[in-house]
């Protein structure tokens, strides 16, 4: 951001635009010595003096920019201590007016420099430092002491590039215009430079951070973590046991923590097992006592040990049917082996709970006493 010193800058950047292009249109061998001047038009007209060719720039006005007028304005704490600085965002509203020696002097001016000012919208950073700190052999040493001064406003620096537009003023406010201004009309133009933004090098006291052992906000990228496939590091269609490798396949498995639940029982893989599209789980002993085949917990990615909300991905072991032994099924669950053995027993019957239960066998005695009372009736004399 720009300092107080800006909006004389601006003026100081205008002024070395036009005298560059008097300077570049060899406007001297047409209307003779030209001056290129940012005065008063009261100033420039005195009685007794003769009217010299002469393009003035007048500053006649400043507006708050309506961008940066809802910026919130300086405020303090309950101690009275500054806490913030938001800019202050100014609109220049300049008059281009030019005078003749002789006739059409003035209006030929006056062409070029809107003509300038048309072909340069938007004053440059290069252009600003170059008039403001022009580089050797011209040093700010040998600058006039305005511009020494100027040197230090920082508006080549500033967030925005200050833009040039024509504004249109109806003759109602040109007459008032000059009549305040008390001096006589010349040729005139109106522009308006904007944005020039000041801001406040006066130091603030940013709030203190909460302190917390147990509370940290962290910032991480939102993944939706997915399970494609679970599968048997010995084959697709080999059981999952201990002694194997539970290899997990999906997207966006892998966070700061990945933990493997398996109902309730969390299992930390290594580091290198760990991908965004696969993980590698060796199942080692113990396991928890009865996990049975099913839909089980899935892959958790964690952020810093914080969870992220959601429901976990999901996996499903896959049931073996044996038809083996007593004495294989019994050395294999004493190896603690998690795979689903399912033995063939005849005809499946489905569940029935206790109140289920009561109430079919209430039907079957009502029904055995209705079929006793129906025999006797048909029973004969």
């Amino acid at each position: 951001m720009s300092n107080a010193l800006a909006i004389a800058s601006v003026t100081a950047v205008l002024k070395d635009l036009l005298n560059d292009g008097v300077i570049d249109h060899q406007l001297s061998g047409v209307v003779g010595e030209v001056t290129v001047s940012a005065l008063p038009p009261d100033r420039i007209l005195v009685n007794g003096q003769p009217e010299t060719s002469r393009i003035n720039l007048f500053l006649y006005q400043v507006t708050p920019n309506p961008g940066w007028r809802n910026a919130a304005l300086p405020s303090r704490d309950s101690d009275g201590v500054r806490v913030s600085n938001p800019p202050l965002g100014l609109d220049l509203h300049y008059l281009v007016t030019t005078y003749g020696a002789s006739e059409f002097h003035a209006e030929i001016l006056l062409g070029y420099a809107l003509q300038l000012l048309h072909e340069t919208p938007v004053l440059t950073r290069d252009a600003i430092h170059r008039t403001l700190a022009p580089a050797s052999p011209v040093t700010g040493s040998i600058l006039p002491p305005p511009l020494d001064t100027l040197a230090a406003s920082e508006l080549g620096d500033q967030v925005e590039q200050i833009r040039l537009t024509p504004q249109t003023m109806s003759v109602e406010e040109i007459s008032k215009l000059w009549s305040a201004i008390q001096s006589h009309y010349r040729p005139t133009a109106a522009y308006q430079a904007s944005v020039v933004l000041i801001e406040s090098k006066r130091p603030t006291r940013a709030a203190l951070p909460v302190a917390s052992e147990k509370r940290h906000i962290y910032v991480v990228p939102t993944r939706f973590p997915a399970i494609e496939e679970a599968v048997s590091s010995a084959g697709p269609r080999a059981p999952i046991a201990v002694g194997t490798t539970l290899e997990i396949r999906g997207r966006d498995l892998q966070g700061d923590v990945t933990l493997v639940d398996l109902d309730g029982f969390e299992i930390i893989p290594p580091a290198a097992a760990i991908t965004p599209g696969r993980i590698n789980v060796p199942l080692t002993s113990p396991l928890p006592v009865g996990l049975q085949a099913g839909v089980k917990g899935g892959v958790r990615p964690q952020a810093h040990g914080h969870e992220r909300s959601g429901d976990p991905a999901r996996r499903r072991s896959r049931p073996r049917v044996d038809d083996g032994d007593d004495q294989r099924r019994s050395d294999a669950d004493a190896r603690g082996n998690a795979a689903a053995r399912l033995r063939p027993a005849g005809r499946a019957r489905p569940a029935r709970d206790a109140a289920s239960e009561r109430i079919q066998r209430r039907a079957r005695h009502a029904a055995a006493r209705l079929h006793v009372r129906g025999a006797r009736r048909q029973r004969p004399a």
